[in-house]
């Protein structure tokens, strides 16, 4: 399937003209390219843009070896890096409302979140936020994944107090909630996640899905892998360009990274969608891992820290607030048709 959507990117190429020697533009992601789909989908992009460009070639880095993940969104607007593939949740220190654009806990799912980018005011908002806080970047969709587990536990949660003392990587919006409820979050890169975990610095770990994580060998120390991913439902991903280069890119070019952008949005959320159960029955059979669901208690527990929290961002950041209010305007407009069209779980 994957190899079928890149070959019909590549197809555009054939409404394409001679052109002048392809501009070459760095850049660095934020995930390594062996990483299965996070990492996959930086790579499929440039393989995407590459075949159909005569004007642009991308040429792809892997995390570090242009600029640290975490100042990549800083590096690709002063112009160091032209441009950087990874999610906004990681710029969350810098700009409450960046984790919006990333994964919102008991947010939209995959479609839900892709109708509010493109047929509602989602991408807009989205470049107002780099532009309001003075950010020299053009920012394009260009990935998503579905649903992430909720983490990897070296013991059983039974209740909050379980978790509470607890250390545990946690990324965006969601770290928040756990912190509200008495668990000590960082945020850690891939590589530094399973280290962490073997010498105890941290006790759990949230990375992504069952694929990915398995990857990263969390199941080794954390025998117990909770879900539903209620912080994650969905995640979404960005193509940074520094403005100017981005500025200097003939028409085509511009739209040719659209087309490869929107390829990459299938794949990635197909990808994810076909390949994690295989991922879960090997946990359980070979690796020892119990797979563990959430209490309905636990979950509205969740939710109820993550209204507050929201509430408290809410009042204390005009931006944030008009992005929540406005995919809270989008999400009950959605629930009309949402609720009526599906069956239920």
């Amino acid at each position: 399937m994957k190899s079928r959507l890149m070959a019909a990117a590549a197809s555009v190429a054939l409404l394409t003209g001679a052109a002048s020697a392809a501009d070459t533009i760095e850049m660095t992601s934020a995930f390594g390219k062996n990483l299965p789909i996070l990492g996959t989908a930086a790579v499929d992009f440039t393989k995407m843009i590459n075949a159909i460009s005569t004007d642009i070639q991308f040429k792809h880095y892997d995390p570090g070896k242009l600029v640290p993940t975490l100042e990549a969104l800083d590096a690709v607007s002063s112009g160091s890096v032209d441009a950087s593939f990874a999610t906004s949740g990681y710029w969350q220190g810098k700009i409450n409302a960046a984790s919006l654009f990333a994964a919102v806990p008991f947010g939209p799912e995959a479609g839900e979140y892709l109708g509010w980018l493109f047929y509602d005011d989602g991408a807009k908002l989205w470049q107002e936020m780099y532009d309001s806080n003075g950010y020299n970047v053009v920012v394009t969709p260009c990935g998503i994944i579905a649903p992430e587990t909720s983490g990897w536990f070296k013991k059983e949660i039974n209740g909050v107090e379980d978790l509470q003392g607890l250390n545990m990587r946690f990324f965006g919006l969601g770290a928040k909630v756990m912190d509200k409820i008495g668990v000590s979050t960082s945020l850690l890169g891939a590589s530094d996640i399973f280290p962490a975990l073997e010498r105890g610095a941290i006790d759990a770990t949230e990375f992504s899905m069952p694929i990915i994580d398995a990857r990263l060998g969390f199941h080794k120390i954390a025998k117990y892998n909770y879900f539903p991913g209620w912080h994650q439902p969905s995640t979404l991903f960005e193509l940074l360009i520094n403005k100017d280069v981005y500025e200097g890119l003939s028409d085509r070019a511009k739209e040719q990274i659209r087309v490869s952008c929107l390829a990459n949005i299938t794949t990635s959320l197909a990808e994810g969608e076909a390949t994690n159960y295989a991922a879960m029955v090997e946990n359980v059979e070979k690796n020892g891992v119990t797979l563990k669901q959430w209490s309905p208690e636990m979950l509205a527990l969740f939710e109820e820290k993550w209204n507050e929290v929201a509430v408290e961002l809410a009042e204390g950041d005009p931006f944030f607030q008009k992005v929540w209010a406005d995919l809270a305007d989008y999400r009950k407009g959605y629930a009309i048709w949402s609720k009526n069209i599906y069956l239920p779980r």
